[in-house]
């Protein structure tokens, strides 16, 4: 069976209440946004888009991906994640820091 992308409906899918995203497969549930045994937490980074909607980025892999909702941007960047790790798996590691910084105004 191929893999399949899960979205919990019943979450609402805000930063106080993140959705629930999983990847089935071989009927066994991966939980992508959460750490469990079997499953690999990643991070998200989402923003508005100048054109309306938001935009989402995984830092660890590279993965873009867009939605009107972030909820639905969180769910398109799962799933174009999941399909990048079919073909390039992470190595089991540390988690990437990620921080902020600040530059002088630019003009």
């Amino acid at each position: 069976m191929a893999p399949r992308l899960v979205v919990d409906p019943g979450s609402r899918g805000t930063p106080a209440d993140p959705a629930t995203i999983a990847i089935e497969r071989d009927d066994r549930l991966d939980v992508l946004m959460s750490a469990t045994e079997d499953a690999v937490e990643l991070t998200a980074v989402l923003w508005a888009a100048p054109e309306g909607g938001f935009s989402a980025l995984n830092p660890e892999t590279g993965t873009t991906s867009e939605g009107e909702t972030q909820a639905e941007a969180l769910s398109n960047l799962a799933e174009a994640t999941a399909l990048y790790l079919e073909e390039f798996p992470l190595p089991r590691g540390e988690r990437p820091v990620v921080t902020t910084f600040h530059i002088a105004d630019v003009a």
